[in-house]
């Protein structure tokens, strides 16, 4: 049993976030509002959120002038489709760099100033040290807090905003202008070393520890290694930066905030030293830990999780999670990995990147994005379960793995459940006009894998829910009862092993309660119990 903590909420009710992002990078013009896309694309797809950018040079062309005409927009029309908002503020970072600064902003770099790598060249990018870009940033996303509030206090249209996109520094290992030298050259925040030493574990308490572990000193003498140690203090104070603009808007307006890192990098950097180092981040568990403990006025640190191979997945939900750090998918592919992140480590949302690229003109979803579709259908169908449910152990993940065919499920209260990828064996189920066939397995397509969620309400109460796939539920024997020895196959054919009081097909309504729609019974049953993303929710209920 563990708690979750649930950042988003609607009317003071917990909300779980399905749906995507809009990439928009130009900003989100009228013309887009009159088409109302990709708002209508999403609610087809059965999405109920929707993160979209607000640019800084959008809402501010000119210096201390607002016009948040686009943002009228947006709120618009995720009301008129009864999706909610997640605004994405592109300001200071964009993906380390200063494109989304207004022009007043980047033809100033006096007053505005940027980084310097280690050779005295400027990078387009604004520095962390600057207080400068710090005051502008911050006035200008109070003033979209003070609008937000006016406009949507009432209706929680908007439920969070991510602050900046992943920040930092691509080009350099720190900033080495002199007040980047200067920050280098201070002592190592006590309020670091103080985190450290309560954590005791973890690669950034390792470096540290390596060390010496010192409780004063610079950056240099408290890491060790001078690129590592810059690196360090540079994403440190990238961190400060952001909470500081987090908490001068949430003093205006009390909503949830968060920030998204992006991936390990795929290439290296020569130091001038000859030695090799990453970009931001150096490692990812130290980036999380650095802006975990320097951003107290942050809600959620967000990974970008792209991520295509299990272990990769998992390790990037399991370092997430550190240090209580709920997690949110605000950037993923939107694969079957989505149904473990919520089973195994709580996920308490999730939005793919990208609506636009698979949708066409008309909103309908593209033959190679069915799959991202129905997973999208499958997450929205059980919500209401997650949020009563996640947490307790009863939410269980059926992945299938490359060269697997069933799986196997030992955790279940009071029953043994075998799941079979595809249509099993016997290849024979069951289905009426109202649902399409499953689809033939194969390895290289992924709207074929079967993947999806078994959800224990009860002792004899599953709900279930996914593609491709189906199940066998057997009673699990006490110490007394005998035993003889039944091959998977004879419980297949056999249904005296299993004994349904009921299994129906339904869908769970706006007051969260279960509606049948159809009622399975006889040959429909015999063989194990199927799901496909088309027929909503399955719910099974057993009997001794």
């Amino acid at each position: 049993m563990s708690e979750v903590k649930r950042v988003f909420k609607v009317n003071g009710k917990p909300f779980f976030p399905i749906g995507a992002e809009g990439v928009f990078s130009g900003g989100y013009t009228v013309r887009q509002g009159e088409e109302e896309f990709p708002f209508k694309s999403l609610k087809a797809m059965h999405g109920n959120s929707i993160a979209i950018p607000v640019n800084w040079d959008q809402i501010e062309p000119v210096e201390g002038k607002f016009d948040f005409t686009s943002v009228d927009s947006l709120i618009a029309n995720a009301r008129k489709y009864d999706l909610r908002l997640i605004l994405l503020w592109f300001a200071t970072w964009k993906n380390a760099a200063m494109e989304f600064a207004p022009s007043w902003v980047k033809t100033n770099p006096k007053r505005f100033k940027r980084v310097i790598d280690a050779s005295g060249d400027e990078l387009w990018s604004l520095s962390a040290h600057c207080k400068a870009n710090l005051d502008a940033d911050k006035k200008a996303f109070v003033a979209l807090c003070k609008y937000l509030k006016i406009k949507d206090s009432t209706e929680h249209t908007v439920i969070a905003i991510q602050i900046e996109n992943e920040p930092g520094i691509v080009g350099s290992d720190r900033d080495y202008s002199p007040e980047g030298d200067a920050a280098f050259n201070r002592p190592v925040p006590s309020m670091l070393i103080a985190a450290m030493k309560k954590s005791g574990e973890g690669k950034l308490f390792d470096l540290w520890y390596n060390a010496g572990s010192k409780t004063t000193g610079t950056w240099a003498e408290v890491f060790g290694w001078v690129a590592d140690a810059g690196h360090l203090m540079y994403t440190w104070n990238v961190a400060r930066y952001i909470d500081s603009v987090s908490e001068a808007g949430k003093a205006t307006y009390d909503i949830p905030t968060f920030i998204n890192l992006w991936l390990h990098p795929k290439w290296w950097t020569i130091h001038e030293m000859g030695q090799f180092y990453a970009p931001d981040p150096v490692e990812r568990e130290m980036h999380m830990d650095l802006y975990r403990w320097a951003a107290p006025h942050v809600d959620i640190i967000a990974p970008d999780n792209y991520v295509n191979d299990s272990r990769g997945y998992e390790e990037m939900c399991a370092v997430h999670t550190r240090h209580s750090n709920p997690l949110f998918m605000v950037e993923t592919d939107g694969n079957e990995y989505m149904f473990r992140s919520i089973a195994d480590y709580n996920c308490i949302g999730t939005h793919f990147c990208g609506i636009e690229r698979v949708v066409d003109k008309d909103g309908v979803v593209l033959p190679g994005d069915q799959a991202l579709a129905d997973n999208i259908r499958c997450v929205a169908s059980v919500i209401p379960l997650l949020l009563k449910y996640q947490g307790t152990g009863k939410i269980h993940a059926v992945i299938e793995e490359t060269g697997a065919d069933s799986q196997w499920m030992g955790n279940l209260e009071g029953y043994l459940g075998v799941v079979e990828f595809g249509q099993g064996s016997p290849g024979y189920i069951p289905t009426d006009y109202r649902h399409k066939k499953s689809i033939e397995r194969h390895p290289f397509n992924p709207a074929s894998l079967s993947r999806g969620l078994v959800i224990q309400a009860g002792k004899y109460e599953f709900y279930l829910v996914g593609v491709n796939w189906r199940i066998y539920l057997r009673p699990k024997l006490a110490p007394d009862k005998k035993r003889t020895s039944v091959t998977l196959r004879e419980l297949q054919l056999d249904p005296k092993h299993a004994h349904y009081v009921s299994v129906d097909e339904g869908y769970f309504d706006a007051q969260g309660k279960f509606v049948t729609t159809l009622r399975r019974n006889g040959s429909t049953i015999n063989h194990g119990v199927w799901v496909e993303a088309d027929i909503g929710v399955v719910r099974v209920i057993m009997c001794e």
